[in-house]
């Protein structure tokens, strides 16, 4: 296992990243940054000023000490291209290379598309649809189909600069939106939006969008990535922000990277997205530059390819936190085959196996809490967890799985604090699967794969199990018996392995 840092340089901040990577997966394990109004200086000045590169330089240094105690094998050090305009970045970037040996790579727009789109398609599983990054002087609109880049295009509009006219007059709400209507017809790549296509909105605009609309929705969970904002939702946001004072948009919970005449910016730039594209609803991504340039540099270091991003999320989660007794790879294989065999019992629709496969695969998650009822912590690490590839209903669902491994975690008051997102169907096959979960790890109890298969009868009132096995299954015989009564509660039939 090794570690690689980021450093980051853009028209806001300077920030520092250090990730613990090992077998093509990654985990943050550090994030600073400092604030820095590098963008307005030299917009206006088009120069960064001795105060300015004085005090980079010390936190630059800082941050090459703080890499250097957490031991990183590389550095990857990056700047926006607004550096470009200062008639001193030159000597900058040298002076940053004599005091620290690190080279500052300077990205151009499209450079940085690419970096975000592999951030993009690691975090949202959508297969094809189009992707758009509002930064703070462009917006880039990227088509993509099955993880591949057909084509981008950029506007050199973004909330930084989209507020004035080109006489330096500030445009109203009203004006921003309309010229970004222009500007978005004028896309080819928006000409044609097929049906299925997927919108996914990605940048601190979307971010700050994403979280006022949950506090416009009452959303219950406070989950960032995978937000669908519904057209309906997105109009009310709209109507909710242009109302208010610039000064209570700054104290909104969650937007504070943002300055508040930015969201105003962000929202009249995003309407005119839902408008020109005609869109039912976008969906959020909290894709980043530091995410897409270690997604590329794992991936470069494996030379694998993740076409399953669930899967791919589920072992970067295990890979940081198994241990030599690990089996999670076995309850999830058992589980498979339980929801497979108990299918005319459970009557469970497919939208369900996905659920099954995060909980069953982070069956144990909860013990990097507390190992004493770990299925009740379990909830709340798959929530928090950062997994991918779901939505957050499946993730909803997931825990709840994971929890109803001991049906008396599941109370009547944490069920309804979810009831926008949870059905009453839900509510019975979380038990159900709960159960399931709970009888895969009994029959996996000696932690060896020695059931490789089951067969299961119906007679009556009661279930037979049958296994198929390589070794002796007694243990797991008098384990999975241990789960009868569970078994009865949920299925109403009585459970004999053999």
């Amino acid at each position: 296992m090794e570690k690689l840092a980021i450093l980051e340089l853009n028209e806001s901040a300077l920030r520092v990243s250090i990730y613990k990577v090992s077998n093509g997966r990654s985990q943050l394990v550090l994030d600073k940054s400092q604030p820095f109004a590098l963008g307005k200086e030299i917009t206006t000045e088009e120069l960064i000023k001795p105060k300015t590169k004085n005090d980079l330089l010390e936190v630059i240094k800082i941050y090459r000490k703080l890499i250097e105690s957490y031991k990183a094998t590389k550095i990857i050090a990056v700047a926006s291209k607004i550096l470009l305009s200062a008639r001193n970045y030159k000597g900058f970037i040298d002076e940053i290379y004599n005091n620290t040996a690190m080279t500052l790579q300077i990205l151009s727009d499209d450079e940085f598309l690419k970096i975000i789109y592999n951030s993009v398609v690691n975090s949202i599983d959508n297969s094809k649809g189009f992707f758009v990054y509002v930064g703070s002087d462009f917006t880039g609109v990227v088509k993509y189909n099955r993880r591949t880049m057909l084509a981008s295009q950029i506007l050199p509009y973004g909330v930084d600069n989209l507020c004035v006219d080109l006489k330096g007059q500030n445009k109203s709400l009203a004006e921003m939106e309309e010229f970004m209507k222009k500007e978005f017809s004028s896309l080819d790549i928006l000409k044609e939006i097929e049906q299925d296509s997927n919108i996914v909105g990605c940048g601190n605009a979307f971010l700050a969008f994403g979280k006022i609309a949950k506090k416009i929705a009452k959303y219950s969970l406070d989950i960032d990535n995978g937000y669908e904002v519904s057209n309906e939702i997105m109009q009310k946001a709209y109507d909710f922000i242009k109302n208010i004072d610039l000064e209570k948009i700054g104290k909104i919970k969650g937007i504070d990277f943002i300055e508040a005449d930015k969201v105003m910016v962000a929202f009249a730039l995003i309407r005119a997205l839902y408008t020109v594209c005609k869109a039912n609803s976008i969906t959020v991504s909290t894709a980043s530059l530091r995410h897409g340039l270690i997604v590329t540099q794992t991936s470069a270091m494996t030379q694998a390819q993740f076409s399953d991003l669930l899967s791919s999320s589920l072992d970067n989660f295990l890979e940081f936190n198994k241990d030599e007794n690990s089996i999670n790879e076995y309850v999830y294989q058992m589980a498979l085959i339980l929801f497979k065999q108990l299918k005319v019992m459970h009557k469970l629709p497919r939208f369900y196996v996905k659920p099954l496969r995060i909980a069953s695969y982070l069956y144990d998650c909860g013990k990097v809490i507390n190992y004493e009822n770990m299925e009740k912590h379990g909830f709340d690490v798959i929530l928090n967890a950062g997994i991918c590839g779901a939505t957050h209903r499946e993730l909803l669902v997931a825990s709840f799985i994971c929890l109803c491994q001991n049906l008396d975690n599941l109370s009547l008051g944490t069920w309804l604090k979810y009831k926008d997102i949870l059905t009453d169907e839900d509510l019975d096959a979380v038990r159900k699967l709960g159960v399931i979960v709970k009888l895969s790890r009994a029959l996996n109890a000696s932690r060896k794969p020695i059931i490789t298969d089951i067969v299961c009868d119906i007679l009556g009132d009661s279930i037979i199990v049958k296994t198929v096995v390589e070794g002796n299954a007694e243990f797991e015989i008098m384990e999975g018996m241990k789960i009868a009564d569970d078994y009865k509660k949920v299925f109403k039939k009585s459970l004999q392995i053999i």
